[in-house]
Parts: C-alpha cells; structure tokens; sequence
C-alpha cells in the first residue's frame, strides 16, 4: 500500500509520516495544502490519501472534491481535530472513505488499513456522536423502521455481522434488508447508503 499525507502543520506531517512508514506502508509525497493534494494525486495516483480539513488555499473538502474529479473511487480519509457534524456530513456526501480525529493516534493505522480494504471508517467519537440523535431526526424517508435501524449502523461502519449481531438478525436477512433498501432508494452499495444516511440527516447535498 502506498499514500500521500496531507496537512498544513509540518509537525503533524512528520509525525503522521513516522507512525506510518513504522507500519511498512510507502509514504509516495506530502505536501500542505489542498492544491499540493490535487496536484500530488495527480500525479501518483496513491492507494489512499490522508488528508487535513482545514488548510488554507483550499481546505481538505475542496481539495476532495476535485481529487473525485480525477478518479471517482479514489480512497480519501479525512483527518482533523474538529468533530464537527457539518464536516461529517459533507465529508461522506462528497465521497470520502472515512473520518477520523488526530486525536486518535492509535486508530490511525487500523483506519487506514480498512479504508484500503474498501470499508469506511468513523472515528469512535464521532460514532458516539451520531448516537446521540435519534435515527429518525431529520430523515424524511421510506423507509421501514427496521430499515432505519440497519441504516444508521451502515451509516456508522459496521458489517454485516456486526449489524446481525446488533439487532439479533442472521447476516443473510441483514443482506437481505441492504439489497432491498439499495433497490428502493436507487443507490448502488452500502457507501452510497452511508452517504444517504447523512445527506438526509445534515442538509448536506452532493
């Protein structure tokens, strides 16, 4: 696996570079701000790219929104210090594969590695975060209330079998309930689902 970090503070960029090439993954470029990620991507093509949200020029959003318009599945992960439910909702709205606090050193490796792996990644705060709402606040939707339930547990990274066990269903009825909902609202994957959860519940448009 290889990756370009992104970041406006030099320590932080050295620091995130250390922990990761500890870990054996390549580290292919920095740089410090969102042009320099458009620019880096561009022209590397990383795996994954790891990328700060507020940076001046362009902020860390931007700078994914432009990236998607190079490559629609490229693997961005968001890393701030902010836990702030409008960058959530936007960061997964526009595509992003995961959102994670810097505060969090220990869970950035395992981030990393499930985004690489296809999966999203929600920082352990920022799940506690959404638990704090109700899953229907802010939804207008179809939906079932059963399907509302596996909805907001895609919403915040679980699989299959960890949803089964949550609510007590076996994964091919939790299978079962993900391909009706896909069919029901147009969407193709259970990114797209998560991406659906907070475009509902935030306002937040594509």
């Amino acid at each position: 696996m290889n990756i370009i970090i992104i970041d406006d503070d030099p320590l932080v960029v050295e620091s995130l570079k250390t922990i990761i090439e500890a870990n054996g993954i390549e580290i292919l470029a920095v740089g410090y701000n969102g042009h320099q990620a458009v620019e880096l991507y561009e022209k590397y093509k990383p795996d994954l790219m790891l990328m700060d949200i507020r940076m001046e020029r362009l902020n860390g959003l931007d700078a994914t929104r432009e990236i998607l318009k190079i490559n629609p599945e490229a693997r961005i992960l968001l890393i701030t210090t902010f836990q702030d439910d409008e960058y959530i909702g936007s960061a997964l709205s526009l595509g992003c594969k995961g959102y994670i606090l810097k505060q969090n050193i220990k869970g950035i490796i395992p981030a990393i590695n499930a985004v690489y792996s296809g999966n999203l990644v929600f920082d352990s705060k920022i799940v506690s975060n959404i638990k704090k709402y109700s899953k229907r606040d802010n939804i207008d939707t179809d939906l079932s209330e059963r399907e509302l339930d596996i909805l907001l547990l895609v919403a915040e990274g679980l699989n299959n079998k960890e949803i089964a066990e949550k609510l007590y269903l076996s994964e091919g009825t939790v299978r079962n309930y993900i391909s009706n909902m896909l069919d029901k609202l147009g969407l193709r994957d259970r990114t797209q689902l998560a991406i659906y959860y907070y475009k509902m519940k935030y306002g937040v448009e594509k």
